[in-house]
């Protein structure tokens, strides 16, 4: 997919009175239909309560109260007689209704642990050719899916894939990660920014749309973009660091450079995900992947409010560091959570694996759980731990799950 030329409308800090994407979605109401996810947290300090958008019934939700927030997923509804039709179990999980067991599929589930995977890498050894090939990313989008048949289909992508329609050029380094030639540091750095060109990642959009194709009432397509603080330290810091020093001195010493950042890549990401459920994404995830760095002060004046300008999300991903039973009593009881099983677990004995997911379930609960690991899969795991993972979950029954915990209880002495 050739783009074309890019917009040069120049980039001017937002109007406060812009609409939200809560407001574009509405407009999108009767034509477009996805969820919106949060990616998984831990270090649930965070202010749950404030976070309460609109999008689905003018109720979305995003949080990172002592959770450590890496994601969020949110849902946008389409006609209620298109809802009542669809069946896709993790869609309906989402909305709460009751579904049979809880729906699964895995971040980073396609990818280098994959020998189908490292075998096409070796033929086209650039991330970009891999991730902006519209043939290239559905087929790597659905090697898991054909393996494991896992309830989500995820594009294989990248956080950043969209900075360059925005006017920021990146490149990845094999062994470096990503790498920004052109930092954003200054005032008038922001020139170079404009207007979302959505010419320039059509690719995602085709494959989009050739996934929902392929795997129809098979499973639920899901999309993902970055949220805006994470997004803003790669620019910011011109690639991954550890210390966030430029990032965080910037939020005092100019916090007005930082906030115009962050606003118009609300604005532009916002408009991207609606590009994303237009093409086919049932859900969409969020990855505030770096928003682990900030106090929970910090996130509550740099992160929290862009993802509002974003969205919003119905779900909440966990880590494995939290308990899942204590981030459910924690969470609003309308508000869906994934996770949250630890990626390293994959690499323990499949009776462990087994152990875990019943535990994480019973925890969970029999409404709104989506399974998944607390983080990506990890590069060396087993193909065979993968593939027993999801057969376990396709096994599970919520019906004999809790039947056993009511007989465990009342045979319990008194």
């Amino acid at each position: 997919s050739t783009p074309n030329h890019e917009s040069t409308t120049p980039f001017t800090p937002a109007n406060p009175s812009a609409p939200h994407l809560r407001d574009l979605l509405a407009a999108e109401r009767h034509s477009a239909q996805a969820a919106m996810l949060c990616s998984p947290c831990s270090n649930l300090n965070y202010g749950l309560g404030g976070l309460c958008n609109a999008v689905r019934a003018e109720k979305l939700y995003v949080s990172r109260t002592n959770i450590r927030v890496r994601s969020l997923l949110s849902s946008f509804p389409a006609t209620h007689a298109a809802q009542q039709c669809d069946d896709r179990l993790l869609l309906q999980a989402v909305r709460g209704e009751k579904v049979p067991r809880p729906p699964t599929w895995m971040m980073r589930q396609a990818g280098r642990y994959m020998a189908a995977y490292r075998k096409l890498a070796e033929k086209y050894p650039s991330f970009r050719k891999r991730s902006e090939t519209t043939d290239l990313i559905v087929e790597i989008s659905l090697q898991p899916w054909k393996a494991f048949r896992p309830d989500g289909v995820i594009i294989f992508s990248d956080i950043l894939t969209p900075l360059p329609a925005i006017g920021i050029d990146f490149e990845i380094d094999e062994n470096k990660g990503p790498l920004i030639d052109s930092p954003l540091r200054l005032e008038e750095d922001l020139r170079s920014l404009h207007k979302i060109n959505l010419e320039k990642v059509q690719f995602v959009g085709e494959a989009l749309h050739l996934l929902r194709k392929e795997v129809g009432t098979g499973g639920t397509i899901l999309g993902f973009v970055g949220a805006p603080w994470t997004l803003a330290a790669y620019i910011v810091e011109g690639g991954t660091t550890r210390t966030y020093k430029i990032i965080k001195t910037m939020c005092y010493q100019s916090p007005g450079l930082l906030h115009a950042l962050l606003t118009h890549l609300a604005l532009e990401i916002a408009d991207y995900v609606i590009f994303q459920v237009k093409s086919g994404a049932q859900c969409v995830q969020i990855f505030d992947s770096w928003g682990g760095q900030l106090t929970p002060d910090q996130w509550t004046s740099w992160s929290k409010p862009y993802i509002q300008k974003e969205t919003g999300v119905d779900v909440i991903g966990l880590d494995w560091t939290v308990d899942m039973a204590d981030g459910r009593k924690r969470l609003n009881e309308s508000i869906a959570v994934q996770g949250n099983v630890d990626p390293a677990l994959l690499f323990a004995p499949l009776s462990a694996i087994s152990e875990e997911i019943q535990s994480v379930v019973k925890k969970a609960g029999s409404r709104r759980h989506i399974l998944n690991l607390g983080h990506g899969v990890l590069i060396g795991t087993p193909e065979e731990s993968v593939a027993h993972f999801f057969e376990t979950a396709r096994t599970l029954s919520y019906d004999s799950i809790f039947a056993e915990q009511v007989t465990a209880l009342s045979a319990a002495p008194k």
